[in-house]
């Protein structure tokens, strides 16, 4: 393969700004409109007096995380064939591949289960609406997370070993990657929830640093 080749493809940088752009941005209305969603940990009656209340809040923070699922596909397949093309071998570049889709999978279920909370003859049952809840919660939360921090780690790795990235955003993305996996602990200990939004947080504004970063072809590493 021609070195000087430059790898076609959407800008990662951009597409990573309209995933984080549609998912806090609905969640950003849909709090407007609505108030802040409870935590799954208390009482059901809360909840329900929420999901009941504010449907269309629930409506527009479920269709935002739903369509915040569809550019992170899109990332995770553009790093991946880029990663490919940088040289990189295939069980990293596959793993980025595979923890970029499971997590983009795991926002767009989350956003369809938030959906069905939303209508009127799932609401009024309580039993349902607190096993729903839990499953927004779950698979919205450590479940996505924890796919995207394999996402962070197979274009972490390369970039510390093949100087794909500068050297510190790779140790960052490292750092990042082990937060991710971490909240995993939080199924064992709820009371680790608050890490959620940090690795998340991290995790979504390294991958547009990461995206703008990466080289488009191999001549372009000596730069980094």
């Amino acid at each position: 393969m021609d070195a000087s080749r430059q790898h076609d493809g959407p800008s990662l940088a951009l597409v990573a700004a309209i995933c984080i752009g549609l998912l806090f941005g609905g969640i950003a209305i849909g709090v407007a409109l609505g108030g802040v969603m409870p935590l799954p940990y208390g009482p059901v009656a809360p909840i329900q007096q929420y999901v009941r209340a504010e449907p269309t809040a629930v409506q527009v923070i479920a269709v935002a995380v739903f369509a915040s699922s569809v550019p992170l596909a899109v990332y995770a397949a553009t790093a991946s064939a880029r990663l490919r093309h940088l040289g990189v071998g295939a069980p990293t570049a596959t793993i980025a591949l595979t923890g970029g889709i499971v997590a983009a999978g795991a926002l767009g279920l989350t956003g369809l289960l938030a959906w069905t909370l939303s209508r009127p003859e799932v609401s009024g049952d309580t039993a349902l609406v607190s096993t729903l809840y839990y499953l927004v919660f779950l698979v919205g939360g450590a479940g996505h997370i924890v796919a995207l921090g394999l996402l962070i780690g197979g274009m972490a790795m390369p970039g510390v070993e093949s100087r794909l990235l500068p050297r510190p955003l790779a140790r960052a993305g490292l750092a990042i990657a082990g937060l991710c996996e971490l909240t995993t602990l939080v199924l064992v200990w709820p009371e680790l929830g608050p890490i959620l939004p940090v690795a998340r947080v991290s995790a979504l504004a390294w991958l547009v640093v990461a995206g703008a970063r990466l080289p488009l072809q191999r001549n372009d590493i000596r730069a980094q």
